[in-house]
């Protein structure tokens, strides 16, 4: 773990995980994509999935994204590749949020 969540902090409010280049990404939960582009400064190649009407995932710094905006993917699914965006170390930067808020992903995730 590159950087842990803390709310206090706009550019932690998700996990840094390192990653090797290349590192195959998955999406957390079945959702719709609802974000997959460049466009947000800072995030790189980001995608956004909507599980529900109460929570999104985001998964930022990837260097290939596998899937378009509209489309359906399952729990698990090959979403993207890691990258990261040419100034850091590699890694997958992680985001869950409910309500339209950030909250600390490991609380939503299954125990390792």
């Amino acid at each position: 773990m590159l950087a842990e969540f803390s709310n206090a902090a706009p550019n932690l409010q998700g996990l840094d995980i390192a990653a090797a280049p290349g590192t195959v990404v998955r999406a957390a939960a079945a959702g719709e994509v609802v974000y997959s582009g460049n466009g947000l400064v800072g995030y790189g190649e980001l995608i956004i999935i909507k599980h529900s009407d109460r929570y999104l995932s985001a998964y930022a710094h990837n260097r290939q994204r596998f899937v378009k905006e509209g489309q359906g993917v399952g729990a698990g699914e090959k979403i993207a590749e890691v990258g990261g965006n040419g100034s850091q170390r590699s890694r997958l930067h992680f985001q869950i949020r409910e309500n339209g808020k950030p909250v600390d992903p490991r609380k939503h995730l299954p125990r390792r």
